[in-house]
C-alpha cells in the first residue's frame, strides 16, 4: 500500500505540473518567438503526462491488488472467528447476519480500501496542490476559491452524519432478506406440497421492497452531495472568470495565468467529485465495518476456566443444572461467569450420574428440554446454575478442543456434506478405510452402501438428496461411531429407522460400544427401554428418573408413553 501510494503520489504531481507549464509556456516561451523553446517545453508536457498516466495505471493495479488481500484477510479473519463464537453469540448475531457481513459487508470493504487508495491520495493532493499553485499564481483570486470550502466542509459534514446510520439500516434490511432466501430454500418442499409459492413470493417481495426503500433513503440523502458541491464550484468559477476579465482588463494580470488557473480550477472541482464519490464509498463501507468489527471484537463467552476436579467415581454427573436461552451472561460486578436470569428456564434442577459404560435414555414431549441437555454437556452453552462433570472435571475447565474428541454426536438436525460417503464418516479425521467400514457395519450401513455402484466413494448430492432419511441416519451414526468416542450421544437419531433395523442397531451398539457411555433421545421407548437409566422430561423438568420397570410402576407420564406406543401390554 506504501509503494503504491507513493507511485500514486508521483503521478498526481505530475498533473499539477501541467497547467503551471501550459502558463509558463504561454507567457515567457511564446512571446520569445523561439520554435525550438515551444517544442522543448511541449515535449516536456508530453512527458509529464505519460508519466502520470503510466503511475497512475500502476498504482491503481496495486491498489486493486491490495484490496484484494485485505478483503481476503478480513473474510478469513472473520471466518473464523465466527466459527468460534459460541451458539449463543451465534443466536443473538443471526445465521443471516453473519452471512450478509461475510459477504455483502466484506464487498464494501473492498471497494472501500481500493477507491481510498486511488483516490484518497490522489483527489486531496490535487486538491491542495491546485489551491497552492493558485495562490502563487493569482492570490486574489484564489481566495475566491478558499471561501468555497467550508460551505463543502459543512455539506459533507451534515450528509455523512445522517447517511452512516442509512447505510448500517441498509444492512440490516439485507440481512433480513438473506434469512427470507434460506428459509424459503431451506422450506421448499414444505411450500411446494402446500401450495404456498405466491404466498412466499408476496413475503420476499415485502422484504425485498423494505431493501429497496432503505437504500432508496440511503442514496437520496448521499445524492445530495454531487449536486451541491456542483453547484458551490460552479458558482466560484463563475466568479474566477468575472473577476479574472476585470484583472485581465485592468493588466493586473496575464492570460496564460488566467487559462492556467481556469484548468487548476477544473482539476480542483474533479478532485473535489471524487472526493464527494469517495465520502459516498467511505460512509457506506463504515457502516460495514462496523458490523464487522461488533463480530470480530465479540468477547470469548466460553472461557476456559481453572481446572476443578473432584472424583465423585462417575463418568458423567449433573449436578442440580438450570439453564435458560435467555440469560444474559456477566453483571454489574464485573463477573464473566455471572448470570443475569431473564425469562423461564428450559431446564429446572436436572441432576443424574452414570458410570463409564451405562446407558441414559431420555424421552420428553417437544421443548421439553432434551436436546438442551446435549447441549450442555458438549458446552455449547454454560449452564446458569449447576456443575456437569466428565471423569470428575467441571467441563469449564476442560479445553474444548480435548472436550469435543471425548464425543460422538448424531444431533437432531444433523448434516451430510456434498462429498463421498467415506468422507463424510471420516470428517477429516484421517481415519483407515477399516475403521470406516467397522463403523458403518455398527451403524447398520454397510448393507446399502455396498449396494451402491462406488460403495464408500459414492458421491453425494447437496443436502444428501440421493439417500433416503433412514440412509441419512445411518451414515451420519457411522459417523459418530468411527473414532470410537468415549461418549457416544443419538439424539433422535433413529427416527427414521425401522423397528427392525433400530433393534439390530442397538444391538450392535451394545456389543461393540461396552466400553462407551451412551446418551439416546427418542420419541420412541421400544429405542430407550433396555438402557440403563431413562430420564423422563416435561417443561425443562425432570419428571422420573430410573429403569424401564421401576418408571413404569412410579412414573405416570413414563407409563401413559409407554401404554400410547405399545399399549397395555405386560412389562418387558
Amino acid at each position: 500500500m506504501i509503494a503504491g501510494i507513493t507511485i500514486k503520489f508521483t503521478g498526481t504531481i505530475m498533473d499539477l505540473l501541467l497547467p503551471w507549464i501550459l502558463s509558463y509556456t504561454i507567457d515567457d516561451i511564446v512571446p520569445l518567438g523561439d520554435v525550438t523553446l515551444v517544442f522543448i517545453w511541449g515535449g516536456i508536457m508530453l512527458l509529464c503526462a505519460a508519466a502520470a498516466f503510466i503511475t497512475n495505471v500502476i498504482a491503481n493495479r496495486m491498489a486493486s491488488r491490495v484490496a484484494r488481500n485485505a478483503t481476503q484477510a478480513i473474510r478469513h479473519d472473520l471466518f473464523e472467528k465466527i466459527s468460534y463464537l459460541s451458539c449463543k453469540q451465534v443466536d443473538e448475531f443471526t445465521i443471516p447476519s453473519l452471512q450478509s457481513r461475510l459477504t455483502s459487508d466484506t464487498y464494501n470493504i473492498h471497494h472501500m480500501i481500493g477507491m481510498m487508495q486511488r483516490l484518497a491520495i490522489r483527489a486531496p493532493i490535487l486538491l491542495l496542490g491546485g489551491i497552492l499553485v493558485t495562490l502563487g499564481l493569482e492570490p486574489v483570486l484564489s481566495l475566491i476559491l478558499i471561501l468555497t470550502l467550508p460551505f463543502m466542509g459543512l455539506l459533507i459534514y451534515f450528509i455523512s452524519k445522517k447517511g452512516i446510520p442509512l447505510f448500517t439500516e441498509v444492512q440490516k434490511s439485507v440481512d433480513k432478506l438473506v434469512r427470507t432466501v434460506r428459509e424459503n430454500i431451506a422450506g421448499i418442499r414444505v411450500i411446494k406440497a402446500l401450495s404456498k409459492t405466491e404466498y412466499e413470493k408476496r413475503r420476499f417481495e415485502r422484504v425485498n421492497t423494505e431493501v429497496v426503500e432503505n437504500e432508496s433513503r440511503a442514496n437520496t440523502a448521499m445524492a445530495l452531495t454531487n449536486p451541491a458541491m456542483n453547484l458551490i464550484l460552479n458558482l466560484g468559477l463563475t466568479l474566477v472568470i468575472i473577476a479574472g476579465a476585470f484583472r485581465i482588463n485592468a493588466g493586473l494580470t496575464r492570460p496564460g495565468e488566467i487559462i492556467a488557473f481556469l484548468t487548476y480550477f477544473t482539476i480542483i472541482l474533479n478532485a473535489m467529485l471524487a472526493i464527494t464519490r469517495l465520502f459516498v464509498i467511505f460512509t457506506k463501507g463504515t457502516a460495514s465495518a462496523e458490523r464487522i468489527r461488533q463480530v470480530l471484537d465479540a468477547g470469548e463467552e466460553l472461557a476456559l476456566e481453572p481446572e476443578n476436579h473432584m472424583d465423585d467415581g462417575f463418568h458423567i454427573t449433573f449436578e442440580h443444572v438450570a439453564f435458560s436461552y435467555h440469560a444474559r451472561q456477566g453483571n454489574a460486578a464485573g463477573d464473566p461467569q455471572a448470570f443475569n436470569k431473564a425469562g423461564k428456564n428450559s431446564l429446572e434442577d436436572i441432576s443424574f450420574t452414570l458410570r463409564r459404560g451405562e446407558t441414559l435414555g431420555i424421552i420428553g414431549g417437544t421443548g421439553s428440554g432434551k436436546s438442551t441437555i446435549i447441549r450442555l454437556l458438549l458446552r455449547l452453552y454454560d449452564p446458569t446454575e449447576g456443575v456437569i462433570r466428565i471423569s470428575g472435571d467441571d467441563i469449564r475447565g476442560i479445553p474444548q478442543d480435548v472436550l469435543h474428541t471425548k464425543f460422538g454426536v448424531v444431533f437432531q438436525n444433523d448434516v451430510l456434506f456434498a462429498d463421498t460417503i467415506a468422507s463424510n464418516i471420516s470428517f477429516g479425521r484421517s481415519l483407515s478405510r477399516e475403521q470406516l467400514k467397522s463403523a458403518a457395519v455398527c451403524a447398520q450401513a454397510s448393507e446399502f452402501i455396498d449396494s451402491l455402484k462406488d460403495g464408500y466413494d459414492h458421491m453425494l448430492s447437496t443436502k444428501s438428496a440421493n439417500l433416503s432419511g433412514g440412509q441419512k441416519q445411518r451414515v451420519l451414526i457411522a459417523r459418530a461411531l468411527a473414532a470410537k468416542p468415549e461418549i457416544l450421544i443419538l439424539d433422535d437419531s433413529s427416527s427414521a429407522l425401522d423397528y427392525k433395523t433400530d433393534s439390530l442397531l442397538r444391538r450392535a451398539l451394545n456389543e461393540n460400544m461396552k466400553d462407551t457411555t451412551t446418551i439416546l433421545i427418542a420419541q420412541r421407548i421400544s429405542s430407550i427401554m433396555h438402557a440403563d437409566h431413562i430420564l423422563v422430561l416435561e417443561d425443562g423438568k425432570a419428571l422420573g428418573y430410573g429403569t424401564h420397570k421401576e418408571l413404569l410402576e412410579k412414573c405416570s407420564e413414563y407409563h401413559e408413553i409407554y401404554a400410547s406406543q405399545m399399549g397395555d401390554e405386560a412389562v418387558v
